[in-house]
């Protein structure tokens, strides 16, 4: 499948998601993960994981081959708090995660990173089950992380650089 091809997939795929829920009134399962792993691949110019790799969906050849676990909030309402993330694969061997924020029309706005020793430190700090176990929230997230990319400015130089070599 060409590149152009795919992104005509993502494009469609956006819009039946948003088209889904106003009509259904809930999220269609999956789509946003499919979405924001897209978007992300794209937006940092990573590569797609190895098939037959897994507990990670990226890699970055800029930074050594850093394997990179994504997930995703679809955000409908931003006055809501309490927005949560899918939990992380502990278990797993991976170097950082990207969270992948997308507005109610599954298009990205911000993308922040978090490094796994800053969040098995958060881990280890918690006295919440919840984090022991890889949860936590999106608020929480954005302050263990770093702002990687916005959709107004793009890639935060400071942060990613990802022309480095």
């Amino acid at each position: 499948m060409t590149l152009y091809a795919a992104d005509k997939l993502i494009a469609q795929a956006r819009i039946l998601a948003a088209e889904y829920r106003r009509t259904m009134g809930k999220p269609l399962p999956g789509i946003s993960n499919e979405i924001a792993e897209h978007d992300a691949v794209k937006l940092l110019e990573l590569a797609p994981r190895p098939e037959g790799e897994g507990g990670y969906d990226a890699i970055d050849p800029a930074r050594g081959d850093k394997r990179i676990q994504i997930k995703s909030r679809t955000i409908f309402d931003e006055s809501k708090s309490g927005q949560r993330l899918g939990q992380l694969k502990m278990d797993k061997d991976w170097d950082s995660v990207l969270l992948v924020l997308m507005d109610e029309n599954y298009e990205p706005y911000e993308i922040y990173e978090a490094e796994r020793d800053d969040i098995l430190e958060f881990m280890d700090k918690s006295s919440s089950s919840r984090a022991k176990r890889g949860a936590m929230s999106v608020s929480r997230f954005k302050i263990i992380g770093r702002l990687a990319w916005t959709r107004e400015n793009g890639l935060e130089p400071e942060v990613w650089d990802n022309q480095a070599g």
